[in-house]
């Protein structure tokens, strides 16, 4: 491992996929395979009818899908553009890039997914995929995440010094441990709470098999910035920690606010509240899978949340062609 870096390594051929460096980097790109799935396998016949149901969905679940739908629709498009515009041609090494195109391909599932859902459920395209701009709590936490990631960014961008090549972490942290460690999870918990009382089921399937992606995009994108940071130790100061540990804590109040947003009176079970204590838990999660110190010592307030993930679906073939994981993700990293 001295002499092969992850970052500026004039050895490394990228077109030499043999022999790996990183193994981990091929065990998340064979698990998200072992994953695969595509939205138009999942029925969207009972949602369909749920929605146009004059008493099938109170207002308040209305816009708690409407919301998610506008976070999510525009969120995984803009995930899609940091790997293949910035990450990729920074990290040069094959089978980390096998990764990275592997991840590039599911952000274009997950993208098809609102796609299909906003046609199933005849929603107006113009306002899901305008709420990134013009719902607040949607926009400041876009806005973040664009403002936090912008240096690697830059054409003339090189990770050949101390300082960019902390730069490059602190945008690391952004895209995976932010956007979609931190930024995606009231989210997951609001439509997951539908599957769980069998109520608009085809999309909350999708947001099941999405969340089960991400628990890998997470794990490669730790290991990923873990590494680079084993590599450069000297990058670890205690300031960039506590920049990005502050990121965090940014992310947190912003997610919350979202929460807020999307379920300002509490339904299906669930409330403001409970979902800013399970942020706070995931956040935790996350600070400590980098290396950091937890934050806010919350408890779990939804313990199902890993059961959905970790649940083999058995369905019927001839009603539907769900597809099941050879293995699913998991929250406890």
């Amino acid at each position: 491992m001295a002499d092969k870096k992850i970052l500026n390594n004039s050895s490394t051929d990228p077109n030499k996929i043999l022999p790996m460096t990183y193994k981990w980097a091929r065990k998340h790109y064979k698990d998200g395979v072992s994953n695969n799935w595509t939205p138009d396998e999942v029925s969207m016949q009972k949602d369909v009818e749920t929605w146009k149901a004059p008493n099938g969905l109170s207002d308040d679940e209305r816009r708690l899908i409407m919301w998610n739908m506008g976070f999510f629709s525009t969120a995984e498009s803009l995930t899609a553009n940091n790997i293949v515009l910035a990450i990729y041609r920074h990290i040069t090494n094959p089978e980390c890039r096998q990764y990275l195109l592997r991840q590039a391909y599911e952000e274009a599932v997950h993208t098809d997914t609102f796609i299909y859902c906003c046609d199933s459920l005849g929603l107006n395209p113009d306002e899901v995929y305008s709420m990134y701009q013009t719902i607040p709590s949607i926009k400041a936490k876009d806005d973040f995440v664009v403002d936090m990631t912008k240096s690697i960014f830059d054409d003339n961008f090189k990770t050949d010094s101390v300082e960019n090549i902390q730069k490059f972490v602190h945008d690391l942290v952004g895209y995976y441990i932010i956007m979609e460690g931190i930024f995606f999870y009231a989210g997951f918990v609001m439509m997951l709470s539908f599957l769980r009382q069998n109520r608009m089921t085809g999309v909350a399937e999708q947001f099941q098999y999405i969340l089960r992606d991400e628990s890998v995009h997470l794990a490669f994108g730790a290991d990923l910035i873990n590494t680079i940071i084993e590599e450069n130790p000297t990058i670890w100061t205690n300031e960039l920690k506590t920049t990005i540990t502050n990121n965090i804590k940014k992310a947190v109040d912003l997610e919350v606010a979202y929460a807020k947003d999307c379920l300002p009176r509490g339904i299906l079970g669930l409330n403001a509240d409970a979902i800013k204590t399970y942020i706070e838990y995931i956040a935790d999660r996350r600070l400590e899978r980098i290396g950091l110190e937890k934050v806010y010592g919350s408890e779990n307030p939804f313990p199902w949340m890993s059961e959905i993930i970790d649940l083999r679906k058995e369905k019927n073939f001839f009603e539907t062609r769900v597809t099941e994981y050879k293995s699913g993700g998991t929250l406890e990293w």
